[in-house]
């Protein structure tokens, strides 16, 4: 009996020694009650319950700490509701968190085995599954590092993968006795430059600004200090945000707390409790866009927001009952013409960066010169502040949450017109110069419109008196960019409009070539004489694109009206439209992938300037291949406005009972509701995207295992991991087939079914120019296929174009 008793006490001492230790190996078990202990005794793990709660959870904690802090839990969401509880190393080499009755409540993921799987407690407090004693973290199975709750430790990456995917990113309890996920995310977001923000679910809350060598610019206590270093990574793999210790003897944890709230705290034995170190938000001056766009904060002014120099109030009434939301806009617009320049504004918190471009190896002055040649671009500065300044950073859009600093703040210069340059800033010593360009296409354009208005109001009378006449005799100035040619000019220019001559067919009329006297060449539009919607796309195109200044938009040379002859001449494209390349088996081999890139990345530009930088806000309605033309370089144009809208001050949507447009790049919204947007031209630039990718069209495309159009194949092909497949064979071979995936994957985003979900043009610029992680696209709009005579790929380079005219009845 003594025997048996000693037998008995060595094996149960065997059994607690066993889990004094830091492993647990395989189907080991840990049960509520029993404990680990990283080899340097400074975590355990084990079963807990909160205070004030019946629930029981797999956690990790400080052991040397003498109030249990918890800063990890496994099954926050799914929590014991006894002490049943086991945590098991599985033999698919992953861990388990059972309940009595062996339900897997938790479980860690893996996608590789091992012979011997091990879980282990690590002294800087990462749980791990290796395969035995493998302790390279390259070859770790799992890692709660990879999965953070609360609580950021000691070497834990907080940000991206880019490659995998993997986000890490802290999320808050729901309340003190509650560890389930809260409100609140602290993570670092990959949009434009990176920069670590707050939400409270989607909306952000906090901004810490992005790094600049030294700290994140909106976060000045980030310094360097005697206790912890911090380090920022960013490269093509990854893209993280770390800390070390100074002091090895201190514990320091970095948390996110339930009501928002992100907290460095260390422990001090001395006060038996952890003391504040630093703390974000601080004060209302940290509210994230608190002044609104181009406003500024401070929270020792009274008021605490004012615009920027150069900006006013846009509610002037709002501003005086401190309602800052609405912000500030500009005093004098941008106009993108000569004499414009910046305006340096230090000691600030630098704006959001969701939607900027940034470049590490050019010097200010390169990144002011290249700010001034882009009329998107509204403000440059210094990427990183260390050893005199170094990279670019640029801002594309409005300015928003900008705070001013007594100290350590940056300096960022902003874009201004050249009128609020008057008073002679300086930018880099140098005094600028200042002048007022007047744009005589803007006034020649309106003076055309002014006198077509009134040549259609007579044309009306003369209507009423049965009669179709049209009289028009005027001459031009030398200077003026938009020419009114006479019938007879065009006419021999075109060779009295001879069928060797004729292009193809454009919106409501026929396309010739024609080469003036003084040789040179020329594309003439013939608005169909019998087309009700003649005199207007007339109009539409002049109004419009007598404004537009763009190298990716058509230049239109004039216009001439005879009698019932009704023409637009615009400037020859020797290589035509894009779809007599794209859809043709022999000529798509002209187009390798290089080409197709700037193609596509031509045509978001000349999209984004339509949508944000041009005069007006202009919706173009009618975005197709076909639409696209090529000059003698490739370089793409954006051609036929006749069915363009505008937009002006805040509308941002419009409905129409005439749907007009082409079918199969129309988004669901325009063509079943009427409702058009930038987002419906963001749809066509989606398909566009797609169908240069693949050499087919969306519409009629047909394929032998389903019935789905392009835009649900490529779809399907994406959710399986194969968008490669995708890829036009005539496209040859491919160097950079990431950045091909990457089209795949942005084209996808702007066919999103619901036009919130789809990027804004400004962030598809910045996806096509640089390399961050991209979402997850949503189901396509018009998913499924249509019923087809013939493939896409038999189709003739002009076929499938034309444009269908829908009523809607008003809702």
């Amino acid at each position: 009996m003594g025997a048996l008793t000693l037998t008995l006490v060595i094996v149960f001492s065997i059994f607690r020694i066993s889990f004094a230790m830091d492993t647990i190996a395989l189907n080991q078990l840990l049960r509520d009650g029993e404990i680990l202990t990283s080899a340097g005794g400074s975590f355990e793990l084990g079963f807990f319950r909160p205070d004030n709660s019946n629930r029981r959870y797999l956690g990790m904690w400080y052991k040397k700490v003498s109030i249990r802090t918890v800063v990890w839990v496994a099954n926050r969401e799914t929590p014991l509701t006894d002490s049943s509880g086991v945590l098991k190393v599985t033999d698919h080499g992953t861990l388990a968190v059972l309940n009595g009755t062996n339900t897997i409540l938790w479980s860690s993921n893996s996608s590789r085995s091992a012979r011997n799987p091990t879980a282990q407690i690590l002294e800087s407090g990462n749980l791990v599954m290796k395969d035995g004693n493998d302790d390279n973290p390259e070859n770790f199975l799992w890692q709660s590092f990879d999965y953070p709750c609360n609580t950021l430790l000691l070497g834990m990456k907080l940000g991206r993968n880019t490659v995998t995917g993997l986000d890490r990113y802290l999320s808050a309890w729901k309340s003190a006795d509650d560890p389930s996920k809260g409100d609140f995310t602290y993570r670092l977001d990959p949009s434009g430059y990176p920069q670590l923000i707050l939400r409270k679910g989607s909306a952000v809350t906090f901004r810490f600004g992005p790094w600049n060598g030294v700290r994140f610019s909106g976060f000045p206590e980030l310094g360097p200090n005697p206790i912890y270093t911090y380090e920022f990574v960013f490269n093509e793999k990854e893209m993280y945000f770390r800390y070390e210790l100074v002091n090895s003897s201190v514990v320091s944890r970095l948390v996110l707390n339930p009501d928002g709230s992100k907290q460095r705290v260390n422990w001090i034995d001395r006060t038996n409790g952890w003391i504040l170190h630093s703390s974000a938000p601080k004060d209302d001056s940290d509210s994230y866009a608190l002044c609104g766009v181009y406003g500024i904060c401070n929270i020792n002014r009274s008021p605490k927001c004012e615009c920027m120099k150069g900006f006013v109030p846009k509610f002037q009434n709002d501003w005086d009952m401190a309602d800052w939301s609405n912000g500030c806009v500009r005093s004098t617009p941008l106009d993108c013409q000569n004499g414009e320049g910046f305006v340096k504004f230090s000691g600030v918190k630098l704006p959001d960066t969701r939607n900027s471009w940034f470049n590490r190896s050019m010097g200010l002055m390169e990144c002011a010169a290249v700010c001034l040649s882009n009329c998107s671009c509204t403000a440059y500065t210094n990427l990183d502040i260390r050893d005199g300044g170094s990279g670019c950073l640029l801002w594309f859009g409005d300015l928003i949450d900008i705070t001013e600093f007594n100290e350590y703040g940056q300096e960022i210069y902003v874009r201004m017109a050249a009128s609020e340059l008057e008073s002679g800033s300086n930018l880099k010593g140098k005094k600028r110069k200042w002048v007022i360009v007047g744009s005589v296409s803007s006034v020649v354009s309106m003076l055309v419109s002014l006198f077509l208005t009134l040549y259609l109001l007579k044309t009306k009378r003369q209507r009423k008196k049965g009669t179709m006449r049209y009289n028009l005799e005027v001459g031009h100035k030398e200077d003026a960019e938009l020419r009114l040619f006479d019938f007879a000019t065009v006419s021999k220019a075109t060779s009295d409009f001879s069928f060797h001559n004729k292009l193809g067919g454009g919106g409501f009329g026929l396309v010739y070539k024609g080469i003036l006297q003084e040789g040179q060449e020329i594309a003439v539009k013939r608005l169909s004489k019998d087309s009700s919607q003649g005199l207007d796309e007339l109009k539409n195109e002049v109004i419009y694109i007598a404004k537009l200044q763009h190298r990716n938009l058509v230049r239109l040379l004039g216009c001439c009206i005879h009698d019932e002859e009704k023409m637009l001449i615009y400037e020859y494209m020797s290589n035509k439209s894009l779809d007599s390349f794209i859809f043709d088996k022999t000529r798509s081999m002209e187009l390798d992938w290089n080409k197709r890139f700037l193609i596509i990345n031509g045509i978001a530009r000349g999209l984004l300037y339509l949508h944000q930088d041009s005069r007006l806000r202009i919706i173009h309605r009618d975005l197709k291949a076909g639409n696209i033309l090529l000059d003698e370089e490739m370089t793409p144009k954006i051609s036929d406005f006749g069915i363009a809208r505008s937009f002006g001050g805040n509308e941002t949507e419009a409905n129409t009972k005439r749907v007009v447009g082409t079918y199969g790049y129309m988004s669901p919204e325009y063509a079943i509701d009427g409702l058009y947007s930038t987002k419906s031209d963001v749809f066509s630039f989606g398909v566009l995207v797609l169908e240069i990718v693949s050499g087919k069209r969306n519409r009629g495309f047909s394929h032998p295992d389903h019935s789905l159009n392009l835009l649900g194949h490529a779809w399907t092909l994406y959710m399986e991991g194969r968008s490669m497949e995708l890829i036009d064979s005539s496209v040859g071979d491919i160097q950079n087939l990431s950045q091909v995936l990457r089209l795949i994957n942005v084209g996808l985003l702007c066919v999103q079914c619901s036009p919130d979900d789809r990027p804004s043009m400004s962030s598809v610029v910045l996806m096509l120019s640089s390399d961050g992680a991209l979402p997850q696209p949503k189901e396509p709009g018009f998913f499924t296929g249509r019923e087809a005579k013939s493939s896409s790929g038999n189709q003739g380079p002009f076929s499938g174009n034309g444009v269908t005219i829908t009523m809607l009845d008003g809702r």
